[in-house]
This record gives structure tokens, C-alpha cells and sequence, in this order.
């Protein structure tokens, strides 16, 4: 099961970070799903940032950036996936 949670508001190609606007909560490990025109993988949550310094866990309305392991563009859907 899959909960949306957010979106891509910048990428940072170079050092594959993503920024997202979250609408729900997130934590390290946690797995995520981005999906968008072209893009469409699963990865786990392994660091976060908020202004330069690590956090473990973020909630609703956080701007927060995580490395992610494929090009993203502005504007995917981040979706936290849910183990039943």
C-alpha cells in the first residue's frame, strides 16, 4: 500500500539529492516510491536534510532533501510505501 505524501520541488543533479514539499510524515528508512512522466522507482530512505543538517524523521509540511538513487524531476509524486 502506498500513501502520497509529497512532491519534488528541485533536484540536484550533480550530487542526486531531491528536495521535496511533504504533506505527510517521513523517517530514515522508510521506503518511498517517486513517480512522475518518466520517472518511477522504490528506494529506501538512507539520510535527510533540512538546511544543511541531518534529521531522523520530518512531518507534514517539512521541505526536506534526500539523496535519491535515479534522476527526478519537479514535480513527481513521493509516495511513502506501507508494509501490511
Amino acid at each position: 500500500m502506498e500513501k502520497h505524501i509529497g512532491r519534488v520541488t528541485h533536484y540536484f543533479k550533480r550530487i542526486s539529492v531531491a528536495v521535496l514539499e511533504l504533506s505527510g510524515g517521513l523517517k530514515v528508512g522508510d521506503a518511498v516510491h517517486i513517480q512522475g512522466h518518466t520517472t518511477d522507482f522504490n528506494q529506501s530512505v538512507e539520510s535527510m536534510e533540512i538546511e544543511h543538517q541531518k534529521v531522523q524523521s520530518v512531518g507534514p509540511g517539512a521541505d526536506v532533501a534526500i539523496k535519491v538513487i535515479d534522476h527526478v524531476r519537479k514535480g513527481d509524486a513521493v509516495y511513502k510505501v506501507i508494509q501490511e
